[in-house]
């Protein structure tokens, strides 16, 4: 099988190595060098729609794989799917799940899904009226895709109102963050769920969480994500039963109800309070840092499970039985992540790779002068792989400490809350 990767990140490194492991040949957009030990280097962007058809076509690849929302959002699905290319990912008009929080909230809403209540503004006066409708100061959020920056969680009045002053009244994200939407403070753990979907089937990927706040315990700004772990053991199975009734399952029928084609991976960020699962965001791809620990349990699985949900076939599908747990520790830059620095030179990486169990994946790296340095926010996601999270999370950290960069920035408590 061939295999078209369009993406240059940590995910795409993920994909890009689960697919190589499956025993593709493997073509990547634009690869970090990572990437480029696993796959033919393409020199096409992964917003360039037109040329990535014509290299489909030219190579006469037999799935193309679709890892950011980027060429998600612009339609890149539907050109392919129209002419007969296998495409992971799914049509422009799902992809405004990700793109528009109030038409995520407007599909929630219709189709009697469990969320926040909200209220959605386009005025700046508006908004300042509305946030005092909220018992407590309200999530922020820019409608629009911002690069992880159009999430605000303010602790005071004061914060919020600078916040909707920012976005609306000063136009820090531009056109992304011209409508917000205040969203009811909810209070619980977050996961995540995410299902494989081939448009009329689900196959639920077991849970994961996301650590978004830069520094250990949850507090400092929101990032991409700084680590994540799967399974997570301390959920049980009622609850997971009632996140696949209540969320995943209506999710699906809301996609046949409203015609939207979607072939892909369903990703639903959930908050368990105390009233049951509610969802807070809905993303159209795998998840960063996730998938570096929900790719790397699919295994030698992974190219023919994302063939089938691309072509429909994804029904009588499983996952692979007893896989192993993951946990990622995410390296990141000095000053990140407000203003990331980058062309700090990265050593180590070899001796980490070398310990069994343990995957570096590339994000925020470059080749320069025949070494690796620093190009991103996230410059490194560190998997270990164990048969617990303990042992996961052991290695992990083992190989983590066996990478160094200038100013490097890392989470000591990933996964600490389930081992």
């Amino acid at each position: 099988m061939k295999v078209l990767v369009v993406g240059k990140g940590g995910r795409e490194h993920a994909l890009v190595h689960g697919l190589w492991q499956s025993g593709a040949e493997v073509l990547a957009t634009q690869p970090n060098p990572g990437m480029a030990e696993h796959a033919r280097a393409v020199d096409v962007a992964p917003t360039d729609i037109a040329g990535l058809l014509a290299l489909a076509q030219t190579e006469h690849v037999d799935l193309v794989v679709i890892g950011p929302e980027a060429p998600l959002v612009l339609g890149l699905a539907d050109v392919l799917r129209a002419r007969g290319i296998a495409t992971f990912g799914p049509g422009q008009a799902a992809a405004q799940l990700e793109a528009s929080k109030d038409f995520t909230k407007k599909f929630l809403n219709r189709h009697g899904i469990p969320t926040a209540r909200h209220v959605t503004v386009t005025e700046l006066a508006a908004a300042k009226a509305a946030l005092r409708t909220f018992a407590e100061p309200p999530v922020i959020k820019a409608d629009g895709l911002a690069a992880g920056k159009g999430v605000v969680v303010p602790e005071t009045w004061a914060q919020a109102e600078a916040a909707v002053q920012a976005f609306l009244g000063d136009r820090t994200l531009g056109a992304a963050g011209a409508t917000l939407v205040l969203e009811e403070r909810l209070v619980g753990p977050e996961i995540s769920a995410l299902a494989l979907c081939d448009g009329k089937t689900l196959l639920a990927l077991d849970l994961a969480r996301d650590h978004k706040r830069i520094f250990d315990g949850d507090r400092g700004d929101n990032t991409g994500g700084m680590g994540a772990v799967s399974p997570l053991p301390n959920v049980d199975a009622a609850t997971r039963a009632r996140i696949d009734r209540e969320v995943l399952a209506p999710t699906l029928a809301g996609f046949l109800s409203d015609g939207l084609d979607f072939r892909g991976v369903i990703y639903a960020g959930v908050m368990l309070t105390a009233d049951g699962p509610k969802v807070l965001e809905y993303n159209v791809r795998f998840g960063d840092p996730e998938a570096q620990v929900l790719i790397p349990r699919l295994g030698a699985r992974l190219a023919d499970l994302l063939l089938a949900t691309a072509t429909g076939q994804l029904a009588g599908r499983t996952l692979p039985a007893d896989p192993p747990a993951a946990v990622t520790v995410v390296l990141a830059a000095a000053g990140y992540p407000a203003t990331p620095r980058t062309g700090d030179a990265i050593s180590g990486l070899a001796q980490a790779a070398a310990r069994p169990d343990v995957l570096v994946f590339h994000a925020g790296t470059r080749a320069e002068g025949g070494r690796v340095v620093t190009a991103g926010g996230r410059v490194l996601a560190v998997t270990g792989l164990g048969a617990t999270v303990a042992d996961a999370r052991a290695r992990a950290y083992a190989a983590a400490a066996d990478i160094h960069f200038a100013g490097q920035q890392l989470r000591t408590d990933i996964a600490s809350s389930v081992v």
